[in-house]
C-alpha cells in the first residue's frame, strides 16, 4: 500500500504490517525498514521518510547511517561505567600503583558500581551520579562521598579521552555534597617543644636501633614505613646518598635522598650494630625482618608523646620550625 515519496506499507499474508522506504543511491535500488504498524504510526513513518530523504539530499545513504547508529548504540551499551572503571584499574596497575592504593581506589569505585556499573557511561548525567553519592552520604560517610565523586570524575575523563563519553558530570556536582568536617591532626609547631622532643629522643634508653631510627626520622623526612624498611644496600655512605627503590615509595618512583653529616654519623654507629643484617632496623625477634610498624609509636609514647604517629610528629615539627625561620627572614 503506497503512501508516496517511496514510502509504502508492506502487508504480509499473516496480516503483519511493516513500513518500507524505496529509494535509489549511487544508481542502485534499495529498501529501508522504518518500523511496523501500528507501533509506528503513519505520521511517524512519514517523519522517518523525510529524515531519510534529507540524508539522501546530503549525499548519505540512510541504510549506512542506520547501521552506524545501531553500532554506536551497541558500543554505548557495552561501554558501561563499570567496564571503563575496570579498564582504568588495569591502567593504574600497569603504571605501578601500590597494592594499597589500588585497593583504596577499587573500594571507592565499588560504591558507585552498585548503581552505575551497568549503565552506559555516555548516558550518565549529573542527577544520576548525585543519587548514587547521596546513598553514601546517608550512611554518614561524607568524606567517602566526596572522594568517590573525585574518583568518578577520573573515570569520566578517561572515558572522554578514549572516545566513550563527551563530558564529565561530576564537575556539575561541586558544592552539591555535604562538606565533611576537617579534623586536624595533632603535631608540634612550637620551637621549644620541638627541641624538647629531640632531646627526649637523644636520651631514649630503650633499644639502640629504635633510638637511631627516632633520631633519623626528623633528619630524613621519610614515612615511618620507608624508614623501618630501609636496607643497607640502598645506602652509599661515600657519596652521602640513600636511593629508595620505587616499589617502596607511595608514587612508585625511585627517590634519591641526600644524607647530612648528622645522618652519616648515626649510620656509621648503626652499621656497627646491624651491619650484618639486611635491614638497618631489624626486628628484635629476627634479623631477617624489619622492625614492627608500631615500634616507633610505642617508643615515643614512652617518651610522653601521645600521638598516633609520633615519628611523623617529629618530622612535621622540624619542618614547621624551618618554615617559621624562612618567614622571619
Amino acid at each position: 500500500m503506497s503512501d508516496g515519496g517511496g514510502l509504502y506499507l508492506l502487508v504480509q499474508p499473516n496480516a503483519a504490517k511493516f513500513w518500507r522506504l524505496a529509494y535509489r543511491f549511487d544508481g542502485k535500488q534499495k529498501l529501508l525498514a522504518l518500523g511496523s504498524y501500528p507501533v509506528t504510526s503513519l505520521a511517524d513513518a512519514r517523519a522517518r521518510r523525510d529524515a531519510a530523504k534529507k540524508l539522501l539530499a546530503e549525499g548519505s545513504d540512510p541504510s549506512v547511517e542506520r547501521k552506524a547508529e545501531r553500532n554506536a548504540a551497541r558500543l554505548s551499551r557495552k561501554n558501561t561505567f563499570g567496564a571503563v572503571a575496570e579498564e582504568l584499574m588495569e591502567k593504574w596497575k600497569a603504571e605501578g600503583d601500590a597494592p594499597a592504593t589500588l585497593k583504596k581506589k577499587k573500594w571507592l569505585l565499588d560504591f558507585l558500581n552498585g548503581q552505575l556499573g551497568n549503565r552506559p557511561i555516555a548516558e550518565i548525567r549529573a542527577p544520576e551520579l548525585l543519587d548514587a553519592l547521596r546513598k553514601i552520604e546517608k550512611r554518614g560517610r561524607y568524606e567517602t562521598a566526596t572522594r568517590a565523586r573525585s574518583t568518578a570524575g577520573v573515570v569520566f575523563r578517561y572515558a572522554i579521552a578514549t572516545g566513550r563519553a563527551e563530558r564529565d558530570p561530576s564537575a556539575d556536582l561541586r558544592g552539591a555534597l555535604i562538606t565533611p568536617t576537617v579534623t586536624h591532626r595533632a603535631t608540634i609547631v612550637e620551637p621549644g617543644q620541638i627541641g624538647a622532643l629531640l632531646r627526649a629522643i637523644d636520651g631514649f634508653e630503650g633499644q639502640p636501633t629504635t633510638r637511631f631510627a627516632l633520631q633519623l626520622a626528623p633528619l630524613l623526612f621519610v614515612r615511618p614505613g620507608e624508614l623501618r624498611m630501609a636496607e643497607w644496600t640502598e645506602f652509599n655512605i661515600a657519596e652521602a646518598e640513600w636511593r629508595i627503590p620505587g616499589l617502596k615509595m607511595k608514587m612508585r618512583r625511585p627517590h634519591r635522598m641526600p644524607l647530612a653529616p648528622q645522618s652519616l654519623a648515626i649510620l656509621r654507629e648503626l652499621r656497627a650494630i646491624t651491619g650484618n643484617s639486611r635491614y638497618l632496623f631489624p626486628s628484635v625477634r629476627s634479623w631477617h625482618r624489619p622492625m614492627s610498624d608500631n615500634t616507633l609509636n610505642a617508643a615515643l609514647r614512652r617518651l610522653g608523646q601521645n600521638r598516633a604517629d609520633g615519628a611523623r610528629a617529629a618530622n612535621y615539627g622540624v619542618l614547621a620550625l624551618k618554615r617559621k625561620r624562612q618567614v622571619a627572614r
